[in-house]
């Protein structure tokens, strides 16, 4: 399926590492996701979204730009294609004011239920659709649970807020397709909803049966002598305090970050003023 890369962090940074020069950096994944690219990034808390739809590894935008973005915020996916045609439309990060999207994974039987997903987003939302993809509907899904417990563009987005509209919107895909798979290895045709969803400031991801890692720390902070925002937690674990920075991956990339698989259902992520949150998968038996 596809590749997500997601960044957040209190001090402006360049991905080139992470995206290009790495041993196992996005560019050489593109190899096996070969169905487009594409990478947001934030300047002055406005997110600007650069897309191809050809592999990333052969494409001379997609070199420039990794070398080019520095900001607090990156989102960038590599796609491998399940639903919808080839097209710069269907490529992620998808867009919506500050919020920018990306998915890895599948709705079952997606072409029977997408009027009925649809059905669910307020029209308001629903008219800014362009593409063919279950990822756009997902997305916007998302949203409209977001705007009934806050003002999407509000600033400071309850991290929470995200978290119950993510569990709502999940829940309600599969009342209509079934559970989702929780084995990264499984049929690629099943329910699979890891996802990165931001708004330049918050973060959050959602593991939904693909893999997803995370990074709010290093063994060894190679610039710790003279980075300006070093502090304790650049280089240990913190639960629910505050971190300098959040990196999420769906494969752990090579270099100094302690990386951690989340769980299927699990979520985590970070408020505008970078604290770190989790929340666990549900318990046995409950909504999902």
């Amino acid at each position: 399926m596809c590749r997500i890369f997601g960044f957040r962090s209190v001090m402006q940074s360049q991905v080139h590492r992470s995206l290009v020069s790495a041993d196992n950096a996005f560019m050489r994944q593109s190899e096996r996701h070969p169905d487009g690219w594409g990478v947001a990034y934030y300047v002055a808390q406005a997110p600007h979204v650069i897309k191809g739809a050809s592999a990333a590894f052969g494409d001379q935008l997609f070199k420039h730009v990794s070398g080019i973005v520095t900001s607090e915020t990156v989102l960038a996916h590599l796609r491998k294609a399940t639903q919808g045609e080839l097209s710069p439309i269907n490529t992620h990060p998808f867009q919506y004011g500050h919020w920018v999207f990306a998915h890895n994974g599948n709705i079952e039987g997606f072409a029977d239920v997408r009027d009925d997903l649809l059905a669910r987003i307020p029209p308001v939302l629903r008219r800014f659709i362009l593409g063919t993809t279950d990822s756009e509907v997902i997305f916007y899904l998302v949203l409209g649970k977001m705007a009934q417990r806050c003002e999407l563009h509000r600033p400071g987005f309850p991290l929470a807020a995200i978290a119950e509209s993510v569990r709502e919107a999940v829940a309600e895909i599969s009342t209509l397709v079934g559970p989702l798979c929780e084995d990264n290895a499984g049929p690629p045709h099943r329910t699979y909803l890891s996802f990165v969803l931001t708004n330049g400031l918050a973060m959050l991801a959602h593991q939904g049966g693909k893999e997803l890692h995370v990074s709010t720390h290093k063994r060894r902070c190679p610039d710790r002598d003279t980075c300006p925002h070093f502090a304790p937690e650049c280089e240990r674990a913190a639960e629910n305090g505050f971190v300098s920075h959040l990196v999420l991956s769906s494969e752990p990339l090579d270099g100094d970050n302690v990386w951690e698989e989340l769980r299927p259902h699990e979520m985590i992520g970070v408020d505008a003023r970078m604290q770190v949150q989790r929340f666990p998968p549900p318990a046995p038996g409950s909504a999902t």
